[in-house]
């Protein structure tokens, strides 16, 4: 088995595992998936959507998140971690929004890193789950690991992973692809003690750097 069928064979079943993947970072606009995504970096899920709420009911809008006190911002952001970073990368951001693109998040890979704390990861997921556009791959922890694993790659940085995995899967799949990965990295295949007893993909990983 190559890579491209091993990468057909691991989406197909991760697929029937996670029928619906979506992600697990609660919005209903582009402008709060990009806000929550950002946030989530170096911190769970479930504390970014215990903070979000409080976030976008103290400025609902784009217009009003550039127009905040980063101060305010950080202590609204605090407990996501790095949260000096953050609110600073926010408000740059929102600002960024109004005076360049008439206060509309960005359609493109190339316009989306131009904002304040946005690089090829936040991009793709904005992307692909607020416009359904399918730009990248994003290259998180848990799919730096599972592609490794999992013999996809053998890179250790982000986008060199991206482009070894691109051409793997279908374009239309890519969003889906960091959340099957993502979720699947979450539980049944950790960075310690992974459950290869009960993986689904246990006949088809070669368990690269796995003791």
């Amino acid at each position: 088995m190559n890579k491209k069928e091993r990468a057909a064979e691991i989406f197909d079943r991760l697929s029937q595992r996670y029928p619906t993947p979506k992600p697990a970072l609660d919005y209903t606009t582009a402008w709060e998936l990009l806000v929550a995504t950002a946030l989530s970096a170096q911190c769970t899920d479930e504390r970014v959507n215990k903070v979000t709420p409080v976030f976008f009911e103290r400025w609902p809008t784009i217009e009003d998140a550039a127009g905040a006190d980063v101060a305010e911002i950080e202590d609204v952001v605090r407990s996501t971690g790095f949260f000096r970073n953050k609110a600073k990368n926010i408000k740059a951001a929102a600002q960024r929004i109004m005076s360049e693109y008439n206060g509309e998040v960005p359609r493109t890979m190339a316009e989306l890193i131009t904002l304040g704390g946005v690089a090829r990861k936040t991009a793709s997921i904005v992307l692909a789950n607020a416009f359904g556009v399918n730009e990248g791959i994003a290259v998180d922890t848990h799919v730096k690991r599972l592609a490794f694993r999992m013999g996809l790659t053998t890179k250790t940085d982000p986008i060199p992973i991206e482009k070894d995995l691109m051409p793997l899967f279908p374009r239309k799949t890519w969003g889906d692809v960091n959340h099957l990965l993502v979720f699947f990295g979450r539980e049944v295949c950790p960075a310690r003690k992974p459950k290869c007893d009960i993986c689904e993909l246990n006949d088809i990983c070669p368990k690269k750097g796995v003791a």
